[in-house]
């Protein structure tokens, strides 16, 4: 619990309590009245202006109001000491209450401390200290040890461990070198390095996942929805029913203070105080508690929707393997390996493809870009250039069969890159990938929280995704798809399935955007990443997906408890004032103690650990 601050609020509660102490010992009725009156107007002016201020606003039915009301109908039945430990009790268990949300809001934000206001840039071979949002890109800045980096860029002198832990919820330190990227929010371990920055202020990483949590909470659930709409129309038919409880009896002969007083419990114990913090604060607390994990959920609803997934769609390149392509045999027909090679490098150059890198990547010479023209991407299949003049076709199988180029189908674990250069095929390359280490214990992870219903599409080779799913124990595959047929399962498999897709958020945005939840592999220092999908797993690792799941079900739970919790002590109270057993101040226990007792349940969300 954050340590209590001496302000004003406290100190109103102090006054007001002595106050109400004071008047146990005092036996003249006149001065009694005339202390506790002081006491309630020191501990409840703040709520009539509240209440006026509603008022304008047309929001008349609150807390406070309900409040006000109880307290002056205790004052008309001459229960002054209760009137004002009412709203004393009242105003203390709003006082924690507060300080428990601001308890949650700070671990959060602790969570998410990423930004660094200040940059050591170096000018004329000089370092000043200056604002962040003033450095460009391009721009050389210098990292000490323990400082947090402030904006993503390029190493390009020194070497060092990171601290990727607030940003990747991986505690292992992160060694980078001379040019490799190191992202905003990473903290320096061990020595100065000297950085090119290659994003903005706003556009950083860390930036961006900070307003990405900042704007959480703008995209509610449909519990969250729920409870907004229900206090609005639940808190005038409590005020309706407490004038009922009051008057109908009165009117069949029964004892009017008697029934005023059980209908100001009524009043009192009926507020919606622990549903309306409560629930908000546990869809923050969850959102906050899975950011810790490297996790970063876009909203409420989001975190809501991952208790319903029963089925998970994988993509295999960048998502089951790691995406990175070794040319592993050349095959070569009336030419050399290496000219093969060339013809083949010049025609993937201008692609983005993780396979077109790799080829490029194990060409050793210089790109001549004067010997490409008419480069054509043709999607699922490959690539069409002109190559020296040359026609090339660099792709698979499929892509030479319809330009009528026999070939015959080369079957290898790997993908296999067929090319032909002016209609005759002149050979291939075959490239292979390797399987993450965590893809291993993906599928039983995932059986282990009832999740059974596992598929794998690629647009690979059959041989290739076959090998990877016996590998990795994935019962479903499909193989030789191209994006519109992922679209395609992905809608039919919607259809009597709760699903979500992962991939690695740019090539399968299409996919993510059918599929209830898109789930995005390798998330840092992408904006196409973040934009395209639901939920981002910012160190690219699949076992943080049962992890969000069981955080979003843990969430669940704690706002189920809650509302059970808080509409059965309500219960009670409700029934014990019916029968003259529950006085006023229990009522206040049935409201702000429950209210303060759900919000201390919340919190363990951010405690609990996930991952075992």
């Amino acid at each position: 619990m954050k340590k209590l601050e001496i302000n004003e609020d406290l100190i109103k509660i102090l006054i007001s309590t002595i106050l109400f102490i004071v008047t146990l010992f005092i036996k003249n009725t006149s001065i009694k009245i005339v202390i506790l009156s002081i006491s309630y107007i020191i501990i409840s002016y703040e709520l009539y202006i509240k209440s006026i201020k509603n008022l304008l606003k047309g929001e008349l039915f609150d807390e406070n109001f309900l409040m006000i009301i109880a307290t002056i109908g205790a004052f008309y039945i001459k229960e002054y000491p209760e009137a004002v430990l009412v709203i004393l009790l009242f105003q203390i268990g709003e006082y924690l209450s507060d300080l428990a949300v601001d308890n949650s809001k700070k671990a959060i934000t602790d969570l998410m401390d990423l930004r660094s206001d200040e940059t050591n840039l170096i000018i004329n071979k000089k370092v000043e200290i200056v604002k962040t949002e003033t450095v460009k890109i391009n721009d050389i800045f210098l990292v000490k040890p323990g400082e947090k980096v402030p904006l993503d860029g390029i190493i390009i002198e020194g070497k060092s461990s990171f601290d990727t832990s607030s940003l990747t919820g991986e505690s292992v330190p992160k060694l980078l070198t001379v040019q490799e990227e190191v992202i905003s929010g990473y903290v320096n371990n061990d020595s100065a390095i000297k950085v090119k920055a290659t994003k903005t202020y706003t556009t950083s990483t860390a930036n961006k996942i900070i307003e990405l949590i900042e704007t959480s909470t703008d995209k509610k659930a449909k519990t969250e929805k729920f409870i907004t709409k229900f206090s609005k129309i639940y808190t005038p038919c409590v005020v309706l029913l407490a004038i009922l409880i009051a008057i109908i009896p009165t009117l069949l002969g029964y004892e009017f203070n008697e029934w005023l007083y059980k209908a100001l419990v009524f009043l009192v114990m009926s507020c919606p105080c622990a549903l309306v913090i409560s629930i908000p604060l546990a869809f923050f607390s969850g959102i906050g508690r899975a950011s810790k994990e490297g996790i970063l959920i876009k909203g409420s609803n989001e975190l809501e929707q991952l208790t319903n997934i029963n089925t998970i769609v994988f993509d295999k390149t960048g998502t089951i393997t790691e995406g990175t392509f070794e040319v592993r045999k050349i095959e070569a027909i009336g030419l050399e390996k290496n000219e093969l090679l060339e013809i083949v490098a010049h025609a993937e150059y201008y692609s983005n493809h993780p396979i077109a890198k790799a080829i490029v990547r194990n060409y050793s010479n210089k790109i001549n870009e004067n010997k490409i023209s008419n480069f054509k991407e043709i999607s699922g299949k490959g690539i069409s250039a002109d190559i020296a003049k040359a026609k090339i076709l660099v792709g698979n199988i499929k892509l030479l069969e319809e330009n009528n180029i026999k070939v015959k189908e080369i079957e290898e674990i790997g993908t296999v890159i067929y090319v032909a250069k002016n209609n005759k095929y002149i050979g291939s390359i075959l490239i292979s990938d390797k399987i993450k280490e965590e893809s291993y214990s993906i599928v039983e992870k995932l059986n282990s929280i009832k999740i059974n219903n596992i598929v794998m599409l690629s647009g690979d080779d059959k041989n290739i995704v076959s090998a990877v799913a016996k590998e990795i124990k994935i019962p479903t595959y499909q193989s030789h798809l191209l994006p519109q047929d992922k679209v395609q399962i992905v809608k039919d498999l919607s259809k009597n399935n709760f699903l979500a897709f992962v991939g690695d958020g740019i090539n399968d945005a299409p996919v993510m955007k059918i599929a209830n939840i898109g789930i995005a592999m390798g998330g840092i220092g992408s904006d196409a990443t973040i934009e395209a999908s639901d939920i981002v797993l910012m160190y690219d690792n699949l076992l943080k997906i049962p992890i969000a799941i069981k955080i979003s079900k843990y969430t669940k739970n704690v706002m189920r408890f809650n509302i059970c919790f808080a509409l059965v002590t309500k219960l009670i109270v409700l029934l014990l004032g019916i029968f003259n057993v529950a006085s006023i101040w229990m009522a206040v226990f049935a409201d702000v103690g429950v209210t303060l007792l759900s919000i201390l349940n919340t919190l363990t969300i951010l405690k609990r650990k996930f991952d075992k």
